[in-house]
C-alpha cells in the first residue's frame, strides 16, 4: 500500500486513463481509475477528484458542425443570407474563436460582418496592438482605429499571428463582406446599423449585452448558440467554452456538469466508502506574469461540482503574521507551534490582522486552477487529477 505520509501538506497529481472516446462510459472509466488509487491508498475522505471538461465533452459526444451554427444563428437574430450582422469584442484565438467566426459569417455569405476587437488586447489578455500605439492612436481618433491607421503589421508576441489579417480572411471565405474595427466602447458597433449582433466576449458578455440593448440593438451572446437541449449536441453554456475540433467541428463544454460531478461521489461512496467532492474543471484562473495572458477563457473555472463545493470560500490566518508575531514577543518554538496549530483548529477566522493578505476566495475556482495547472494545458493524459489536503 501507498499512502501520503502525514507530513505533507496539500497535494496534487495526475491520473492516467488512457484514451477516452466520444460514446464510452467516462463514469465507469473514472470509477475504476479511483478504485485503483483507493486499492493503493491514494484515495481519502476529503479528497477532491478532478475530471477535465474536456474528456467529459468528448464521451458526450458533444459536438457541432459549421452548418449547425448557421443555423442557429439564422434562427436566434431571425436573419437572412443577406444580412448585416456584428460581433462584439471576440477574443483573438484560434482555437477559440476562429470556426465560431466561420460559422457566424456563413450565416450571411450575401450580407456583411462587423468585427469590434478590443486594444490593446482582448478580454484574456491576448495582445492586439502594443500598448503605446494602442493609446496614441485612440487618442488621435476619438477611441476607433481602423486597421489601414496602423503604420505596420502587429503580431500576437507569442504565437506570431496577425488577428486582424486572419480574421478578415475568414469572413472573406465565406463570401461575406467583412470589416473589422478596433473600438473600446461597445455602443459604437451600433454606428453601423446592423441587423443583429453576437456579443463574442466571455467575461463580460451581460454588461455588453444589456448596454445594447438598452439602445434597441438585436443581440445575442455566445452562449445563446448551441444551447438548445433538443438539439443531438447542446450545452447550456452554447459556444461559450468551446474548442475546435476539426476543421470543420466544435467540441462545445460539457453539458449537465454537475450531474456528472454528483454520480461520481455517489459512486465512490457507494461502493468504496469513502467521501470525495467533485469537480469538472476548464481553465484555471491564471494569469502569466510572462505575456500578461489570462488563462481563463471558459466562462468560469469550473463547469461543474458537487455541491458541497458551491458557494464555498477558503479563507485562514496568516501563518507567518502569527509566527513571527510570537517570535518576537519572546515565546519559545514548542509553544509558538502549540499555538498555531490551536488557532488553526479553532476555525475562528475574523477580518483582523491575523487574516490580513488570506483574501477569500471560491473553492471551486482555486481548486480547478490547481487541476488545470497540474494536468497542463498541452494535454499530459492526466484527465483525472487528485487534490488531497485543500478541505
Amino acid at each position: 500500500m501507498v499512502k501520503m505520509p502525514d507530513y505533507l501538506g496539500v497535494t496534487a497529481f495526475g491520473v492516467k486513463m488512457g484514451i477516452i472516446a466520444p460514446g464510452c462510459d467516462l463514469s465507469g472509466m473514472v470509477y475504476d481509475a479511483l478504485e485503483r488509487c483507493h486499492q493503493d491508498g491514494l484515495l481519502e475522505d476529503g479528497d477532491t477528484v478532478c475530471i477535465t471538461e474536456s474528456v467529459v465533452a468528448r464521451a458526450q459526444n458533444n459536438y457541432v458542425t459549421l452548418p449547425d451554427i448557421v443555423k442557429d444563428v439564422h434562427a436566434q437574430l431571425n436573419i437572412n443570407q443577406n444580412a448585416s450582422i456584428g460581433i462584439l469584442f471576440p477574443i483573438l484565438s484560434r482555437n477559440r474563436f476562429s470556426l465560431i467566426l466561420k460559422g457566424i459569417a456563413g450565416a450571411v455569405p450575401e450580407g456583411k460582418v462587423v468585427v469590434q476587437l478590443s486594444h490593446p488586447t482582448d478580454e484574456v489578455g491576448n495582445q492586439l496592438l502594443p500598448l503605446d500605439v494602442s493609446e496614441s492612436l485612440a487618442a488621435q481618433n476619438q477611441g476607433v482605429i481602423r486597421p489601414e491607421d496602423l503604420q505596420e503589421e502587429y503580431v500576437h508576441p507569442i504565437t506570431g499571428v496577425n488577428y486582424l489579417q486572419l480574421y478578415q480572411d475568414i469572413i472573406a471565405d465565406t463570401g461575406a463582406q467583412g470589416e473589422i474595427v478596433i473600438c473600446n466602447d461597445p455602443l459604437h458597433i451600433l454606428s453601423y446599423n446592423l441587423d443583429g449582433i453576437v456579443v463574442a466576449n466571455v467575461h463580460q458578455r451581460q454588461r455588453c449585452r444589456e448596454k445594447l440593448e438598452s439602445r434597441g440593438a438585436r443581440c445575442i451572446t455566445l452562449q445563446d448558440i448551441c444551447s438548445d437541449p433538443n438539439a443531438a449536441a447542446w450545452s447550456e453554456w452554447g459556444l461559450l467554452g468551446s474548442n475546435l475540433s476539426t476543421p470543420t467541428k466544435l467540441k462545445l463544454a460539457p453539458r449537465d456538469a454537475d450531474d456528472f460531478a454528483r454520480h461520481i461521489q455517489k459512486c465512490v461512496a457507494e461502493n468504496l466508502g469513502v467521501n470525495i467532492e467533485a469537480i469538472v474543471y476548464g481553465d484555471g484562473a491564471y494569469r502569466d506574469p510572462s505575456t500578461g495572458i489570462y488563462e481563463l477563457a471558459d466562462p468560469q473555472p469550473a463547469f461543474g461540482t458537487t455541491p458541497g463545493l458551491r458557494n464555498r470560500y477558503r479563507q485562514g490566518l496568516k501563518y507567518k503574521y502569527l509566527v513571527d508575531k510570537m517570535l518576537e514577543e519572546g515565546m519559545d518554538l514548542a509553544t509558538v507551534e502549540k499555538t498555531v496549530e490551536e488557532k488553526i483548529a479553532s476555525a475562528a477566522v475574523s477580518n483582523g490582522i491575523e487574516t490580513e493578505g488570506t483574501t477569500p476566495r471560491k473553492v471551486e475556482d482555486l481548486l480547478s486552477s490547481l487541476a488545470d495547472l497540474v494536468s497542463g494545458s498541452a494535454d499530459e493524459g492526466t484527465p483525472l487529477i487528485i487534490i488531497k489536503g485543500f478541505l
